[in-house]
């Protein structure tokens, strides 16, 4: 699962789960592992000891990761969940992969 489609910064849709139907940001993504964090979604309470003295112990919230698999990316032109696809387009003399939205073929 090297070849991820979504990065850091992108809208997505949570497709199933407790949160599903939920629009929120990718916070980080992990292609080694296939996971993506966004934020709001997936959220646990991590109970933490005070480690040092004046250190306060008690309940953090914070998101875990979710499988890519269960998030769609939401296309920033026509704000629709689309699949992925991708084109190699020549800027000045260069070739360059760049992502494409199914719906609209606008670049992501």
């Amino acid at each position: 699962m090297n070849n991820m489609n979504i990065k850091a910064g992108d809208k997505v849709v949570v497709l199933s789960g407790k949160n599903k139907g939920t629009v929120g940001e990718v916070l980080t993504a992990m292609p080694k592992a296939g996971k993506v964090v966004v934020k709001d979604v997936n959220v646990c309470a991590c109970h933490t000891k005070p480690r040092r003295q004046g250190d306060e112990g008690g309940i953090i919230r914070k998101e875990c990761p979710i499988y890519v698999s269960k998030v769609m990316l939401v296309c920033p032109k026509c704000d629709k969940p689309t699949r992925v696809g991708h084109k190699t387009v020549e800027v000045g003399g260069k070739k360059k992969n760049v992502r494409v939205c199914k719906k609209c073929s606008a670049e992501i």
